[in-house]
């Protein structure tokens, strides 16, 4: 049987009288309104309280929604309030009997379960990436890459120069393979790998040793000026840069014992690079279009054990990141963002000599009692890289599990006579 919802909320006795009804395991569909329109996904399940219905008077009606009971008068059912409800529903809904202790009715959608879900996708089809600071698999960069692959975006990398053949030969030998496997089982494809030292903007910037060195031999145009005219003349514009890089060679030593050369050399590799990044690149990005950076908790924290001028290079990062969204986005319409990732075991930060500590420390005392992954990065990257963060520029965005918002480590035995609660163990 198919029924129109608005012709029934003109007649509750028919309505009262389907109620009566289940109790026979009859089936009956509920035909909406022309033009109105919910997905799926929100309407999860509509279970009528028989025996509330059979409590209440004739002239009104019990009905319950999810968990929640609400009575509904005859007089309310005539009242416009009541009838805009009814454009809640937008699909003719095969209601059938279920007996389970009490009377149930489960809302079925129609579409198959392997459509794409209806709501706001982060979609970006048609959109160009180029990250720049991939080398592996397993580090921020590699996982930005995935997310926005799985979201339909093409990918572009820069890889620096002295790692590329390693990375090219890794790619190609399918050794990354396993880690390539997008969410519906299609492997992340990357249309082309570009050799890239964001240390130098142009070839005149380059020393002699370095265009002599034997790790740089056999490559060409890696300066940032040349990857992106070569992006240019290869693909003409892009919509996304990602920077994924950071080096500090004294990173291991204090503050206090950093050469200046150290510090510099910091700032050069961590945060200047992204400033030559977007200055060279956004002549080709097309309006619209956003650039992510990642920092740390340390631009603004004290870190032992993370110096070498590194925390100064993060701090000038997160600054220039709102410096840029201004100028970026008033010439240009671009958005600028940084995120602080928390501590991920990757081979980068293994090689700051702590980071078991860290991640230790940050599964202790974060709100959030769970190893950050690489993937929850990545997605947070392909948000702000979507129409939806469409608003949103300018901003340090935290991914650590909540670590940022601790004023203290809670794990301290000054703690230990304080009932602080703990995740459960999964």
């Amino acid at each position: 049987m198919i029924f129109n919802v608005e012709y029934l909320l003109r007649k509750p006795c028919i309505v009262q009288s389907l109620l009566k009804s289940f109790s026979r395991k009859q089936s009956f569909n509920l035909k909406p309104m022309a033009g109105t329109a919910i997905p799926s996904t929100q309407i999860a399940m509509l279970k009528p309280c028989i025996s509330a219905a059979r409590r209440t008077p004739s002239s009104s009606i019990a009905a319950c929604f999810g968990n929640e009971v609400k009575g509904i008068t005859c007089a309310e059912i005539r009242s416009s309030s009541f009838i805009s409800t009814t454009e809640l529903f937008s699909k003719s809904l095969n209601c059938n009997l279920l007996k389970s202790g009490r009377n149930l009715i489960k809302a079925v959608s129609g579409a198959s379960d392997k459509q794409p879900l209806p709501g706001l996708p982060v979609d970006l089809r048609g959109k160009r990436a180029f990250i720049a600071g991939i080398a592996d698999d397993n580090g921020y960069g590699w996982a930005i890459a995935k997310s926005l692959a799985a979201a339909g975006a093409e990918i572009l990398v820069g890889t620096w120069v002295p790692a590329l053949n390693i990375f090219e030969t890794s790619l190609r030998r399918g050794k990354f393979d396993e880690s390539r496997v997008l969410p519906d089982g299609s492997l992340m494809e990357i249309t082309k790998v570009y050799p890239l030292d964001a240390v130098y903007d142009c070839p005149e910037d380059v020393p002699e040793d370095v265009k002599t060195n034997k790790r740089y031999a056999g490559s060409s145009n890696w300066t940032v000026k040349e990857v992106a005219e070569s992006v240019k003349q290869d693909f003409g514009t892009i919509d996304i840069l990602v920077h994924s890089l950071a080096n500090g060679p004294e990173v291991s030593k204090p503050l206090l014992e950093t050469s200046r050369y150290g510090y510099l050399a910091a700032i050069s590799a961590s945060s200047y690079s992204f400033v030559s990044l977007l200055k060279h690149f956004i002549p080709i990005m097309n309006p619209g279009g956003s650039t992510i950076s990642l920092t740390y908790i340390a631009s603004e924290r004290i870190i032992p054990g993370y110096g070498g001028g590194m925390s100064s290079a993060k701090a000038a990062l997160e600054s220039d990141t709102k410096v840029l969204a201004f100028e970026a986005g008033r010439k240009h319409n671009i958005r600028v963002n940084t995120i602080s990732a928390g501590p991920l075991r990757s081979r980068a930060a293994k090689a700051i000599g702590f980071i078991d500590m860290m991640i230790n420390y940050s599964l202790e005392n974060a709100p959030l009692q769970k190893e950050l992954t690489a993937e929850e990065v990545g997605n947070a990257a392909a948000f702000l890289a979507s129409p939806l963060a469409s608003a949103i520029t300018g901003a340090v965005v935290y991914v650590d599990n909540g670590l940022n918002a601790m004023g203290v480590g809670v794990d301290s035995p000054v703690f230990r006579d304080l009932d602080i609660p703990k995740a459960d163990k999964i």
